[in-house]
């Protein structure tokens, strides 16, 4: 029997587990997200999902390899090293590997091959990675300084857009009944939004009633020709920094993009030529047990691996 691999998905909005035996899952299992590892306490979140998630996944005794994508590890290196040294404690783990989950995704959509993956989820981040193994990263920055376009973006763009409507301050919008439907009273949002754990995540959770509201309304139309925008920008950029010739290899994965066509036709447009449109291979989950145990991608600098009682040999 081969090498048992537990490969993680961790998000801002989900935390999602496989384990698998010569290549096939055998068992998973999903849980809540962590607000990232570059947040205050984000390392103590990360472990405290992963470690909720696995407890749910009967292990095998003989040992396994963990293999952990997690949201804010490329922002904070000494974080995502932290992590897999905790990880390490585990019982029965042999080896642990740590990376972001932009890497994870980036390999489970390109299956490790060059070309540009757009992450859209709860925040958002392009990766391209070119034919000498060169890997540039764009935005994946957080809430408060980045994510453009992705969920949290909209949500929040969503219910600024509510309270503006609310205020007097700006037109009428659908979007205030469909907020105060949502989280209720308007003005006791602040109070709502300042004492939960994941802002971001609660903000993302107002995206797909934006996106529902475009068909008829303006300024939601607005908001979501605006991501789309944002998120394009992002994979141009990837493109232009990493010197990739177009047209280049493009796959998207996150569950933004299930918005639908308020979302990706004004992302799609931006994109026109520049891109050579590809269905993603895998899902980060899947990117995650390639890097398990293939040390010969041209992503493993980006990998902090951990054996049990020894020091990190990478960081992300």
């Amino acid at each position: 029997m081969g090498i048992a691999v537990l490969a993680v998905d961790l998000g801002k909005t989900g935390c999602r587990a496989s384990l698998r035996m010569d290549g096939r899952e055998r068992r998973g299992a999903e849980g809540a997200g962590a607000p990232g590892l570059a947040a205050a306490q984000g390392v103590a979140a990360a472990h405290r999902a992963i470690g909720e998630v696995i407890a749910r996944i009967d292990i095998p005794p003989t040992g396994f390899v963990l293999s952990v994508g997690a949201a804010g590890a490329a922002s904070a290196p000494e974080a995502a090293a932290d992590l897999a040294r905790r990880l390490a404690g585990l019982p029965h783990a042999t080896a642990v590997a740590v990376t972001s989950d932009a890497v994870t995704a980036h390999a489970g959509a390109l299956a490790g091959e060059p070309g540009v993956v757009l992450a859209a989820g709860t925040g958002a981040v392009a990766t391209a990675v070119d034919g000498a193994g060169r890997f540039t990263r764009v935005d994946g920055w957080g809430p408060f300084l980045g994510d453009e376009g992705g969920g949290g973006w909209i949500g929040a763009e969503g219910l600024r857009a509510a309270l503006r409507c609310y205020d007097g301050r700006g037109p009428d919008t659908p979007l205030a009944a469909a907020a105060q439907a949502r989280f209720g009273e308007l003005g006791a949002l602040p109070k709502l939004f300042g004492q939960h754990e994941n802002p971001a995540l609660l903000a993302a959770d107002f995206a797909p009633a934006v996106a529902a509201a475009a068909a008829a309304d303006p300024i939601a139309a607005g908001i979501m020709r605006e991501a789309g925008q944002a998120l394009a920008r992002a994979v141009l950029a990837a493109i232009d920094r990493g010197g990739l010739p177009a047209p280049v290899p493009y796959a998207v994965t996150g569950g933004l993009i299930e918005l639908g066509a308020a979302l990706t036709d004004p992302l799609n447009h931006a994109l026109a030529d520049a891109v050579e449109y590809r269905t993603a291979r895998g899902t980060p989950v899947d990117g995650a047990a390639l890097l398990a145990t293939d040390t010969a991608t041209a992503l493993e600098p980006l990998i902090t691996r951990v054996a049990p009682s020894s020091p990190a040999t990478r960081i992300v």
